[in-house]
C-alpha cells in the first residue's frame, strides 16, 4: 500500500511559479514510475509529466520548456516545478504512482488545486 500526498498547490498570478510535492508513505516508492496528471472543470485528466525510477522524464507538448518533473528517493518525494504558468495551467493536480511491473495496481493522491489568474 502507497500512500500519496499533494502538496504546494495555490493561487498564482499568471508568469508565476509553484512546486507540487507528491510525498509517499514508503520508501518502496523510488521503483514506482511516478505521473502529474491534472484536471481542469468539465475536462478529462491529463497526464502533465512523468517520470521513470530511472529518472526519465516526459512531458506534454503544453507544458514542455515550463515544468519540470524530479524525484527525491531519499525523501520518498517526487515534485513539479511550474514556470511561466498560465491561466489554462489552472486544474487539480493529482499524482499516481505507477508499479512497473504489468497488473499492480497504481496509487493516486488527492489532488491540490492550482489557479493561475490572468
Amino acid at each position: 500500500q502507497v500512500q500519496l500526498v499533494e502538496s504546494g498547490g495555490g493561487l498564482v498570478q499568471a508568469g508565476g511559479s509553484l512546486r507540487l510535492s507528491c510525498a509517499a508513505s514508503t520508501s518502496i516508492f523510488s521503483i514506482y514510475n511516478v505521473g502529474w496528471y491534472r484536471q481542469a472543470p468539465g475536462k478529462q485528466r491529463e497526464l502533465v509529466a512523468g517520470i521513470t525510477s530511472g529518472g526519465s522524464t516526459d512531458y506534454a507538448d503544453s507544458v514542455k520548456g515550463r515544468f519540470a518533473i524530479s524525484r527525491d528517493n531519499a525523501k520518498n518525494t517526487v515534485y513539479l516545478r511550474m514556470d511561466s504558468l498560465k491561466p489554462e495551467d489552472t486544474a487539480v493536480y493529482y499524482c499516481n504512482a505507477r508499479h512497473p511491473v504489468f497488473g499492480y495496481r497504481d496509487y493516486w493522491g488527492q489532488g491540490t488545486q492550482v489557479t493561475v489568474s490572468s
